[in-house]
């Protein structure tokens, strides 16, 4: 296992290599032990060793027995932070952002307040300053403004909370200066990786719809061709979350794996390969849970700013002036705007590093590495040395 990539820095030059993982199926024999008959209990999986369970008489990992007694009992796999070192299933990475947001919520929603705070000061102050006056474009240009800002806090964002998973997976706690000064000699990168891949899927999407475009520019106004060429444009758009899932763990592998941005972009795809599909659905199910929680938190604030805002919106109805939103509406928006950030922007993070984890540790046992990084003694620079009695096989 020592060939592929390490946890915090596996920049060699060998590329990495997929299903590097032994099959499930595979038996973790014991020095001096026979394969046991086949009315014998299952082996044990292969990302952990294979302690005896107690009808053994031995041990599951962590458990309380003597050493030296060794069976074929289902381990307990090694949780030193938020999540089980073994393959993860929805349930587990679910259960790992949130246990992360809880057990290091100084650090975590500090980090997502922040950037909210700034996010929503930007978009209602354009919104406050122009007043209106630039009646259909007003919210275009309150986009042009928020966009480059949203842009560099989410890159910001990203960056320190995959510095802060990344520890509480081994169990270790990170500051905010901890993070900063993890993540701040790759955020350039990161930015141009963001980017970069904001720039395809935009492209995609506007390489779909270009005939339409065309068309419509040129002066032409036959409705069967605009619906034909609309409907060609609509099918950019898979290709473009198709795009969006193979480049989805660029961004941990440039931050984690300390690569280019080029490099970080193929191994997503490598990582991907194969398992688009449960990607696409845990990315899928994040984002409408992140919703469902954003509009729960936005509906009490919308009609507390829409009560307070009554006698606005009558005053412009009857004088005629063109329909703006109130003050009331836009301050109890962006407070509602604020709180649902904070919850969701690390939430949606914590969910792309577990599974960038998880990919890993599906594909080149990863877990093996986590648990030496985390300090367990089973898995020290001695392998199981440390052990008295019979020595187990090693990893």
């Amino acid at each position: 296992m020592t060939d592929t990539p390490g946890w915090a820095s596996p920049s060699s030059s060998e590329p990495p290599r997929d299903d590097t993982r032994p099959p499930a199926d595979t038996s973790a024999a014991v020095p001096g032990q026979s394969v046991p008959p086949h009315a014998a209990p299952a082996a044990p999986p292969a990302w952990g060793p294979g302690y005896g369970g107690p009808q053994q008489g031995g041990p599951a990992y962590g458990g309380q027995g003597p050493h030296g007694q060794y069976g074929w009992g289902v381990p307990t796999s090694p949780k030193p932070g938020v999540i089980p070192l073994r393959p993860l299933g929805l349930g587990e990475i679910l259960d790992g952002a949130v246990s992360t947001i809880r057990k290091h919520w100084r650090t975590t929603l500090g980090l997502s307040l922040g950037v909210a705070v700034i996010e929503q000061a930007a978009v209602t102050g354009t919104q406050l300053a122009v007043k209106g006056d630039t009646g259909d474009l007003t919210p275009v240009l309150s986009a042009l403004v928020s966009l480059p800002v949203t842009m560099l806090l989410s890159v910001v964002a990203a960056a320190l909370l995959t510095m802060v998973v990344s520890r509480a997976i081994l169990g270790q706690s990170a500051t905010v200066r901890d993070a900063w000064r993890g993540a701040r000699p790759r955020m350039l990168q990161l930015t141009g990786l963001t980017l970069l891949t904001g720039l395809i899927g935009a492209g995609v999407v506007l390489l779909g719809f270009a005939p339409m475009i065309g068309y419509l520019l040129a002066g032409a106004d036959e409705p069967a061709i605009a619906a034909l060429l609309f409907v060609v444009g609509l099918l950019s758009i898979p290709v473009a979350i198709w795009i969006w899932i193979q480049l989805s763990l660029a961004a941990p592998a440039l931050m984690l794996e300390k690569q280019g941005v080029i490099t970080a972009l193929s191994r997503s795809r490598r990582l991907v390969r194969g398992s688009w599909w449960r990607l696409f659905g845990i990315n899928l199910l994040s984002q409408v849970l992140a919703g469902i929680v954003a509009g729960i938190i936005s509906v009490p604030f919308t009609i507390v700013g829409l009560v307070l805002g009554f006698d606005d919106i009558v005053g412009q109805v009857d004088a005629g002036d063109p329909a703006t939103l109130p003050t009331a509406v836009l301050i109890s928006t962006a407070v509602a705007g604020v709180i649902a950030s904070t919850i969701t922007i690390p939430f949606t993070a914590t969910i792309g590093v577990l599974l960038y984890v998880d990919q890993r540790i599906r594909r080149e046992a990863l877990d093996i590495e986590l648990a030496r990084a985390a300090g367990l003694p089973e898995y020290g620079g001695t392998g199981w040395g440390d052990q008295t009695g019979q020595n187990p096989a090693r990893l």
